[in-house]
């Protein structure tokens, strides 16, 4: 990745709290127009991390930067847009109040009629936050978050509440953000929401960056593939082939994991010529993510042992 897009890092960052080492000397960069999934079970460092990059805790060792600035510098800070997994609202104000509020703490704010269509509330501007429901509520925040015009979206657990077709709506929206050159910095356990986004994936545990790449590079991690199809042979056959670790049925199709795909479909379509809806898929994000967290684990484990 080009330096020269990297607009906010951390850099060999250590953070404890008490006893407890949140970060352990990591690495992250966020660059223009791209999508950053940081991705970890809960306790990994995540939020630490975005903490640090908007300024709201200190670094005990390495160095935290925003647009080459102190985190904490305000003209840096007027820079991004962030959208937090809670947020407490006035809740008898009317979205369109605010939204102006909002615009009012910038110098040169997006319109509030563009960040209202872009978050898919047009139709809710004349009703109080208090009486939206929860999905419409994170949209509301997700409408707040674009009011400065940020360089850098920090959108944490964004979709959470939303039906599929608000989550699809925003997704859209983001994208449309990034090709205009806008980073965003997503945290979620929707991982079909990283597959869907993500330029990048971090996945972090135990305060440390443990797999970094393209949701493809990820997914290439994990051998296995899926293979589905509608066939007479029966499943005591199947599993006792070469290299297929698991088969069940789903709704009468066939469901099989195997590490050696190609060879498995030869054996099937040799063993029923009216084999039909065969399909073939690589692991999805999820499996690949539990993969590389349970090999990291398996590796801790080992050192302490030694």
């Amino acid at each position: 990745m080009n330096n020269d897009t990297c607009i906010a890092r951390l850099d060999r960052v250590g953070k404890r709290y008490g006893n407890v080492v949140a970060l352990d000397g990591i690495d992250l960069s966020i660059h223009r127009g791209e999508v950053l999934a940081l991705l970890g079970p809960n306790g990994a460092g995540k939020s630490t991390s975005i903490g640090l990059l908007l300024g709201l805790i200190r670094a005990d060792s390495g160095t935290a930067s925003l647009f080459d600035r102190d985190p904490q510098d305000i003209q840096a800070r007027r820079r991004i847009g962030v959208m937090l997994q809670s947020a407490s609202l006035p809740p008898t104000l009317k979205l369109r109040e605010l939204l102006t509020l909002t615009a009012s703490y910038y110098p040169a704010p997006r319109g509030i009629a563009e960040c209202a269509a872009l978050a898919g509330i047009t139709d809710l501007m004349g009703r109080k936050y208090a009486d939206l429901s929860g999905g419409q509520q994170r949209r509301a925040q997700f409408a707040m978050a674009l009011v400065g015009r940020p360089e850098i979206l920090f959108l944490d657990e964004p979709t959470v509440g939303m039906d599929i077709a608000s989550r699809q709506s925003l997704w859209s929206s983001i994208r449309t953000l990034v090709a205009g050159g806008c980073a965003v910095v997503l945290t979620t356990h929707y991982l079909e929401e990283a597959e869907a986004l993500a330029d990048r994936v971090c996945v972090v545990a135990r305060g440390k960056v443990i797999s970094e790449g393209s949701v493809d590079a990820l997914r290439a991690h994990v051998a296995v593939r899926r293979v589905r199809c509608i066939t007479r042979t029966d499943i005591a056959t199947v599993s006792a082939w070469p290299g297929v670790t698991s088969v069940e049925l789903q709704h009468g199709r066939l469901s099989l994991a195997t590490a050696d795909a190609e060879s498995v479909v030869r054996r099937l379509l040799a063993a029923d010529d009216g084999l039909s809806e065969l399909e073939v898929q690589r692991a999805g994000l999820a499996e690949a993510f539990a993969e590389i967290t349970r090999e990291s684990e398996t590796g801790d484990m080992a050192q302490e042992a030694a």
